[in-house]
């Protein structure tokens, strides 16, 4: 790849927080003080071991709730940066589904439109799918602009990156909910002046070392 072009990528690695309390079992939402569990803050010690490839990141960012921010803390203090909250990267408010349990929320009427319809789902006093995928867009845009040729850390939540993805891939948001991202998983997308490159999704062991060499 020619010096230029690859000055003008921008790389961005996309983190889900780790494993909390609640994982897999509730919708904890914008819910403050929920924290890493202890397998949690293992992931977190791992992640930053497995970015020890990356020879340069120029900066960290994280949705401001707890679980992500304690996430990227090892990273950060291995690469002495601070981690920069960012609001644009917060989980989906869920509004009165916030704190609901996944086995309650699988019998709501409303599930298989959440599912299989998302671009009609609101929830209810909260965000809609497409305003949630429209801010983590135009969040990650920004930050590109002003990181641009560098390579940048992001931790966010499993939905605003499952609909990143989407949008990188073209994918309709309808379609969403096919793609995982699992606890502490590493998403990178390439940022070109020609488009966007999903580089890996969901990588959750293996080595990252072909992400630097685009």
């Amino acid at each position: 790849m020619p010096a230029a072009a690859k000055a003008a990528t921008t790389l961005v690695l996309l983190v889900r927080h780790g494993v909390t309390p609640t994982t897999g079992r509730t919708l904890p939402g914008r819910r403050r003080g929920l924290h890493l569990s202890d397998e949690g803050q293992r992931q977190a010690v791992a992640l930053a071991a497995r970015l020890a490839v990356v020879p340069k990141i120029a900066a960290i960012y994280s949705s401001p709730l707890e679980r992500a921010r304690e996430t990227v803390t090892p990273l950060a203090k291995t690469r002495r940066l601070a981690v920069r909250v960012e609001r644009g990267l917060l989980e989906s408010d869920l509004g009165a589904w916030t704190g609901l349990s996944l086995k309650r929320a699988a019998r709501r009427p409303e599930w298989p439109i959440v599912q299989r319809h998302a671009s009609a789902f609101r929830f209810p006093g909260g965000e809609s799918f497409v305003e949630m995928q429209a801010r983590m867009a135009s969040t990650i845009a920004r930050l590109v602009e002003r990181h641009r040729g560098d390579t940048i850390v992001v931790a966010s939540h499993a939905d605003p990156i499952k609909s990143l993805v989407a949008h990188a891939l073209g994918t309709p948001l309808d379609l969403f909910q096919r793609i995982v991202i699992a606890p502490a998983s590493i998403t990178a997308i390439a940022y070109r002046a020609e488009g966007l490159s999903v580089l890996t999704m969901n990588a959750v062991d293996g080595d990252l070392g072909s992400l630097v060499k685009r």
